[in-house]
Formats: C-alpha cells, structure tokens, sequence
C-alpha cells in the first residue's frame, strides 16, 4: 500500500502553528469532514495492549457547556466559541482491571483473538497491572493510568488539527469531580465506568500567538551511547 507523505518542514511547520487557542471565531465552525477527520485520528492512536480505555464525548449542547463552564476555569474563552467541545474520557478501575466486561469485548469482538490467545494475553495484562506497574494499589492507580494513554490520543488529535488549519486548546483547567458530577446528572456518563480525564476545544482563532517558546533541543534531550 503507498503511503503518501508530507515533507519533515511541513509537518514542523503544523507544530509551529498549534498554539492553545483561548478563544476561537464563533461565526467559523469546522466541517463535518474535518473534525471526523480529527476524531478518527483519535480512534486510530495506540493505547496498552490495544484496549482503548477511552471514549471522546463531543459536546455542542449551549446548555451543557455553560454547566461545565461554572466548573471549568480553563475554557472560560473556549467553551463559548468553540466550533466543537471534546471531554476525554478514561476508563475507571472497572473498567481495565483483567477481568473487567470491557477487556474481554476487546479481546473478543475486537481484537478477535481465539480463547487461548485471549487466556494468556490476560494473564500476562493481570501481571502487568499487579506487579509490573503496581496499579492494584488503590483505586485512583487504574484510572490514572487509563487517563494517560487518553493523552496520546489528545496529542494525536491537536497535531491532526493543526495539520488542516484547524486550532486548538488542551484544558486541565476544571474541577473534575464538579464537571464529572455535570456529566453524571446530563445522563452522559456512568461513573462506575468512566470518569474526565482531559478535556479539548477545537476551531478557528480570532488572534494571532504570541511568538512559540520552548526548551532547546539539549535541554530536552539526553543521549546513552
């Protein structure tokens, strides 16, 4: 299969043109092509072992966002001009441990792996969470790891979106049990299963960032030889 390829300086320059956007052009609104382009970059990034411990919940209900807006203090400029609203969210404990429903569709619906193959990559997952990680230790430890891999996803979908013009702006900047209770009451969420990990607006900006700052490659980098 051929592959088509964008050059090392045009993928550098999408980079150079992500900023966080606070606060985006609300007369703009991005395509249903583009921002299904944008979420299936997210459907398609890496997660541990293949489970995808994630689902992307878009809000464009004005009245939920105004709800997560009284709990959200980082989108304060964006979720009132976002072309489209992204809560990620993380599976719970119940969710990834080895024997969780979930973890069986992916290995059997998804994956499709024949039993065998599906017994010895769970016991292998089981000693991976037990020991290896040690994520048996509290119940916060699965869901902060779950949360992790959403980034990946998030780090996919805001580098897809700058790769077609399209602005965006990563949020921490929430209360998570405040906007996690909004989303129980919308019926939008069970708790038992999912919890907010990181939230992402998406559109057009209205002014130009101030001048990209970052460490030096030195800084940053350390080689073993």
């Amino acid at each position: 299969m051929s592959i088509p390829t964008l050059s090392k300086a045009e993928i550098l320059s999408a980079y150079q043109f992500r900023h966080a956007t606070k606060a985006f052009d609300p007369g703009r609104q991005i395509s249903d092509e583009d921002f299904g382009f944008i979420l299936e970059t997210g459907r398609l990034s890496p997660s541990s072992y293949g489970f995808e411990p994630w689902q992307f919940l878009v809000v464009q209900n004005e009245a939920v966002r105004e709800k997560l807006r009284a709990v959200t203090w980082g989108a304060q400029g964006t979720l009132p001009t976002a072309s489209h609203f992204v809560v990620l969210l993380a599976r719970t404990k119940e969710g990834v441990h080895a024997d969780a429903p979930h973890i069986t569709h992916m290995m059997e619906n998804v994956q499709q792996l024949p039993p065998e193959v599906q017994a010895g990559k769970r016991s292998m997952y089981r000693k991976f969470q037990e020991s290896d990680f040690n994520l048996y230790g509290d119940d916060r430890y699965l869901f902060d790891w779950a949360s992790k891999q959403t980034y990946i996803a998030l780090g996919n979908m805001l580098t897809a979106a700058a790769l077609i013009g399209i602005d965006s702006c990563p949020i921490e900047g929430f209360d998570q049990e405040a906007v996690n209770r909004v989303l129980v009451e919308e019926g939008l969420i069970d708790p038992a299963q999912f919890g907010v990990s990181v939230m992402a607006a998406f559109g057009y900006r209205v002014n130009d960032p101030r001048p990209k700052t970052r460490q030096s490659l030195d800084e940053v980098v350390q080689w073993v030889k």
